[in-house]
This record gives C-alpha cells, sequence and structure tokens, in this order.
C-alpha cells in the first residue's frame, strides 16, 4: 500500500475546503463590490398647506415633507408615515444619527421605490403651534389637508398608510373616515380599547395636569426614558439623546389632545369600518396595549387582507429599534403582497 496517497476521507476534506475558500472569497469579493455601489440619492421637498383656526384664530399653517429617489419615476407607490404624540415627522421618520446610516425609515423606503410622505401635525416640528390640543380629531383634519398636497404633486389620491403609537389612531381614524385617501393602513404600537395597558395605566395618573393645558413638557429625560420603559436594550444608547436633540430645537413641549384621548377617548376607531388591508405590528415589548386587546381588534377587520406580526427584540418605538430592519421587512412584505387572484366562476361552483 502506498503511504503516501492521500485516503478519500482526506480528499474529501481538502476538497470541501477549497470549496468553502472559493465561496469565501467570492462572497467578499461581492461584498466589497456592493460596498463600492453608492447608495441611490433621495431628493426632500418641503410643502407647506393649512387648514381653518380655532374659531377668532387665524388659519394652521401644516408642513408636509418628501422624499423619494430622483429617478424621474411618476408611477412610484405612495407611501404617508404619521408621527405620534412626541416626536414630529422628520425626527421620527428621518432621523439623522451621528456614525449610523440606517435610521431613516423615509430613506429606507424611498430606495425600495416608494414616494414617501409625512408631516407635521398642528403644534409639532414646523406646523403652527396653537392653542389647540391638537388630539386624534384634529389629526384626522391635518391629514385630509396633506392629502390634498400629495394629490396636487402626484395626481393621485390615495395613499399607503402607516401610523406609529398615536400616529396608528390617527392613521386608522383618517381610514374610517376617508377611506377614499386610503388604500391599505400599517398600525404600528397601536392600542384599541387601553383595557389593561401598563403604559395608559401610568398616563392616567398625569390627566389632571394634562387637563390644565393644551401642551406638556419634554426635555431630555424625557425622552431617553421613552426608550427604556418598556425594555432597556431594544434600542441603542445613545438614540434618546439623538431623537433630544433633533426634537427640542422646536421647542420645549408638545400638545396634550393624544394622550388626553389615549385615557378618555378609547376606543376612536371602528374596527368594522376600517375596510382596506391592515397590517397590525407588535413589537415584544410595549405596554401601551395588550396582546388582547389588540388580537379583539385584529377578529373584527372585515377585510380579509390582513395581518399581524409581533415581532422579537423590539420596544415601542420600533422604527429605532437596534431590529428595525426587521420590523422594515415585516411592512415591505405587506406592501408587495401580490393580488389576490380569482377563478373566474369560481364562487358558483358548488360540489
Amino acid at each position: 500500500m502506498n503511504q503516501d496517497r492521500p485516503s478519500s476521507q482526506a480528499r474529501w476534506v481538502a476538497g470541501a475546503l477549497a470549496w468553502v475558500l472559493l465561496c469565501a472569497g467570492w462572497w467578499l469579493s461581492a461584498s466589497a463590490r456592493a460596498a463600492d455601489v453608492p447608495q441611490a440619492a433621495v431628493a426632500a421637498q418641503a410643502f407647506w398647506t393649512s387648514k381653518p383656526g380655532l374659531p377668532g384664530a387665524p388659519p394652521v399653517k401644516l408642513w408636509v415633507y418628501r422624499k423619494q429617489v430622483a429617478d424621474g419615476r411618476q408611477d412610484k407607490p405612495l407611501l404617508f408615515l404619521v408621527h405620534g404624540s412626541s416626536y414630529s415627522g422628520k425626527t421620527m421618520f428621518d432621523l439623522d444619527v451621528p456614525g449610523r446610516a440606517d435610521y431613516s425609515f423615509m430613506d429606507h423606503f424611498a430606495r425600495l421605490g416608494y414616494d414617501v410622505w409625512t408631516m407635521d401635525f398642528e403644534g409639532y416640528g414646523h406646523s403652527d403651534r396653537t392653542a389647540s390640543t391638537s388630539d386624534i380629531a384634529s389629526g384626522v383634519v391635518d391629514l385630509k389637508a396633506a392629502m390634498a398636497v400629495v394629490q396636487q404633486a402626484t395626481g393621485r389620491s390615495k395613499a399607503a398608510f402607516f401610523g406609529q403609537s398615536s400616529g396608528a389612531l390617527r392613521a386608522a381614524r383618517f381610514a374610517n373616515v376617508h377611506p377614499e385617501h386610503v388604500e391599505r393602513v400599517m398600525l404600528d404600537a397601536f392600542v384599541w380599547t387601553g383595557k389593561d395597558a401598563p403604559t395608559l395605566a401610568e398616563r392616567a395618573k398625569t390627566l389632571p395636569a394634562l387637563l390644565k393645558s393644551n401642551v406638556r413638557q419634554v426635555d431630555a429625560k424625557f425622552y431617553r426614558s421613552v426608550f427604556t420603559r418598556d425594555h432597556p436594550g431594544a434600542s441603542e444608547p445613545m438614540i434618546g439623546d439623538v431623537v433630544a436633540e433633533a426634537e427640542l430645537k422646536y421647542g420645549n413641549t408638545v400638545p396634550t389632545g393624544t394622550y388626553i384621548d389615549m385615557v378618555t377617548q378609547l376606543p376612536v376607531v371602528d374596527p368594522d369600518r376600517l375596510l382596506c388591508p391592515v397590517l397590525i405590528l407588535r413589537a415584544e415589548h410595549d405596554g401601551i396595549a395588550t396582546d388582547e386587546d389588540i388580537m379583539a381588534f385584529f377578529a373584527r377587520l372585515p377585510n380579509a387582507d390582513k395581518q399581524m406580526v409581533k415581532l422579537a427584540g423590539l420596544a415601542h418605538t420600533a422604527p429605532l429599534g437596534v431590529n428595525r430592519q426587521r420590523f422594515w421587512h415585516a411592512i415591505q412584505a405587506f406592501l408587495t403582497l401580490p393580488a389576490r387572484v380569482d377563478l373566474a366562476g369560481a364562487a358558483a361552483v358548488t360540489h
């Protein structure tokens, strides 16, 4: 026997190792090539619209914001993002985080081919600060005004809507009142009745203070607490300070209306009248609602194209969490669901 000849097992191991090294080299080369490809440039546009003010007050100016890849396409699907109680639209959906390039919800979906819109509600961000509490009903009026801007800019009157926290209430309520503008709706950190919700139980304790003013105070400590109250570690440690820096440049108050609505007026959304396809996104750690409350709402939705997704590793402000890519994946999957196919005459077939 030739002792110098490698065994068949040794030859197999050597071949497998060579194959692994070849694949690794290909992957590294492909990764390097991908890294060399610049990300598509995203163009931003700002618009202004208005709505009637309180009796005796001037019209309220509202800021509307759009981002898309500047490729000349006119047929991009429309996506409208609706902010919540404590952040303006740009802070929530187009945040610039030092040392990070992937926090902008708007940029992410613009590069996926969407025409992405958001706005600042009355009393938030760039929009006028008034004596209004900017409650859920006020947000519905604001969204109607913003959709007039969208229609003028695009020639289309219907969009997919995403809402976060009280923004989910605004988006769903808007779909109740103005279904002609809503193609489908995605609800994150949503609450229906509020029954047994830990966050709302704590918030109810502050109701007397909330009722004394149309605004509440916010500061860096508050914004840091948003990212730790449900589950520390679901977001990067610095994100609360980044949000605070972005948001406090507009002022140190935000309206009280949505907080008051969420502890005194729920439910504000009728599931039986939410006729479009619906996606409900639920973070693993979120005290804004119980699973039972959300599942009861989901069961009442009449459109058979409905989905509910619970995502591990996320808390209340999921779009700014460490696992936001998983969150965006669920949204993209819902938005790109193939159209339903019905066989001709299938409903009449009996066996």
